[in-house]
């Protein structure tokens, strides 16, 4: 099993002090930083783009900028986001009809490409193709397009399906995560989790990351017996 990896979803921070959020977060314990890319199309919402993540990426040095795609043609951003420091390209399977293409494209920016799924998506639409192609599987625990959601249970069997297949795959859950739903989603298999909320809007941000990460080992621990 991949190791647990913790990426605060920087959609719940002070976009007024981003690069200090963002500072906070490792300094906390945080290995990625998960950046919500969103275009007003793919979703009824515009956050962020390349320029913003440029900033980030020149004010915190080695920064993980997991960037989260959520935006109707994947393939027209991918040397923008490379250009600006993302390091994982993760894009909706929904939004484009040549996932495998995609990721060539992206592997070929020196990114980690990742395939993500909204809720409405079966895990069986991510082929074994697809996935032995991608560096990371993304499983919507929300609809995208908004923080604060509340957390849907139904989704949680595609990760354990998509575990089932895929042993040794990063599969991240993304959407109403934290200390009250991460038990569910360790034990089906997640090892990347993005929290939002539950982590920026906690007191001590390094108690709830580590309990996240710990909940994750727990759990892949069982799992290995």
């Amino acid at each position: 099993m991949p190791r647990a990896i913790i990426s605060p979803s920087v959609l719940a921070s002070d976009f007024g002090q981003l690069t200090a959020e963002c500072k906070r977060m490792i300094k906390g314990g945080a290995e990625w930083l998960h950046m919500d890319v969103m275009d007003g199309h793919f979703v009824p919402n515009i956050t962020m783009g390349a320029p913003i993540l440029s900033c980030v990426h020149k004010g915190v040095p080695g920064i993980f900028m997991d960037c989260h795609m959520m935006v109707a043609e994947p393939e027209k951003w991918v040397n923008d986001i490379a250009d600006a420091g993302g390091a994982l390209y993760c894009f909706h399977l929904e939004a484009t009809a040549h996932p495998i293409a995609l990721i060539d494209t992206i592997h070929g920016r020196n990114m980690k490409a990742g395939v993500a799924i909204s809720p409405d998506t079966p895990s069986t639409a991510i082929t074994d193709e697809i996935a032995n192609a991608a560096d990371m599987l993304l499983v919507m625990t929300v609809y995208p397009g908004r923080g604060g959601q509340k957390f849907l249970d139904r989704c949680v069997p595609k990760v354990a399906e998509l575990r089932a297949r895929f042993p040794d795959k990063d599969i991240e859950v993304d959407g109403g995560v934290g200390p009250k739903t991460i038990g569910v989603c360790a034990d089906a298999g997640s090892n990347v989790i993005v929290a939002g909320t539950a982590i920026f809007g906690a007191q001590n941000p390094e108690a709830v990351i580590a309990e996240l990460k710990d909940t994750v080992n727990t759990a892949q621990a069982k799992l290995a017996k």
